[in-house]
């Protein structure tokens, strides 16, 4: 199907042609949507989140640092995105791009908000001393490995997966263009995974947390498939020998299968 850009994109003239899982949850616009009172437990961390794989990032370090005695607990609550609680106003007051994972640090006078999945990791880590190499070398490789991931996901998730799973048709070029960038992602990964036990040579770092939701499931078949498709069979995940090995470990930890499983709380969706 041929296609021609307007000369000025207008939101108005296409979301009525949006389509697909997605296609009527996200505008062009920022800020709170409905007013919205997000509960606050016990616990010195409030988490509103979902178990997709960026909120399973912080959903490992938090059952991590609980089972080395780090902290005592945390209060999980689900943002719905496909309800739009994102859009609601106390979750835009912690994080004004409306995207999950978010925390409160409840132990600080006023409660420290933090968002982005990375820097929630990094707060955790510092503040608790745990996961994070002391040496300088190490540490700088962390950081490193740490906004590879960042950076990178997007072009898997937003770019890979919305077009390969969640698109309203096939669509062979964003397919083929992702595809290619999600497998040459995994060839890094598979390279660096050779000589390496794990991200950080033999410490098991927020690296490694942050880096596994998304490439450790895709290669243990566990993202964007169905009955209709199989993103690991389609990327032919079966050449990244050393990622599997890596991913494997990794998902035999404790902590790790109880994040995966983590029962959010639910929440009201809106409120007056």
């Amino acid at each position: 199907m041929s296609y021609t850009p307007d000369l000025v994109w207008d939101y108005e003239s296409v979301k009525a042609k949006a389509g697909g899982k997605f296609g009527g949850t996200n505008r062009p616009t920022a800020g709170a949507t409905h007013q919205q009172k997000l509960p606050v437990g016990n616990e010195q961390y409030q988490l509103y989140s979902l178990n997709t794989p960026n909120g399973i990032k912080v959903n490992i370090l938090l059952e991590e640092l609980r089972k080395l005695g780090k902290i005592d607990g945390y209060d999980a609550y689900k943002i719905d995105i496909m309800s739009g609680d994102q859009f609601g106003s106390d979750f835009v007051k912690i994080n004004p791009n409306s995207k999950i994972p978010a925390l409160l640090d409840m132990s600080t006078t006023p409660a420290t908000p933090i968002f982005e999945s990375g820097a929630i990791l990094l707060y955790l880590a510092q503040k608790h001393q745990a996961f994070i190499p002391s040496d300088p070398h190490k540490h700088a490789q962390m950081l490193s490995w740490l906004m590879w991931q960042m950076g990178s996901a997007p072009f898997v998730g937003g770019g890979f997966g919305h077009f390969y799973a969640y698109a309203p048709e096939p669509m062979e070029y964003p397919i083929n263009r992702y595809a290619m960038e999600t497998k040459r992602q995994l060839d890094v990964l598979n390279q660096h995974l050779a000589t390496h036990e794990y991200m950080v040579g033999d410490e098991y770092t927020i690296a490694d947390m942050a880096i596994y939701p998304w490439y450790g499931r895709l290669c243990l078949g566990e993202l964007y498939v169905s009955d209709t498709y199989d993103a690991a069979r389609f990327l032919a995940v079966h050449e990244y020998t050393h990622v599997l090995r890596w991913a494997r470990a990794i998902a035999e930890r404790a902590a790790v299968q109880a994040a995966q499983n983590l029962q959010l709380i639910q929440i009201t969706s809106a409120s007056d």
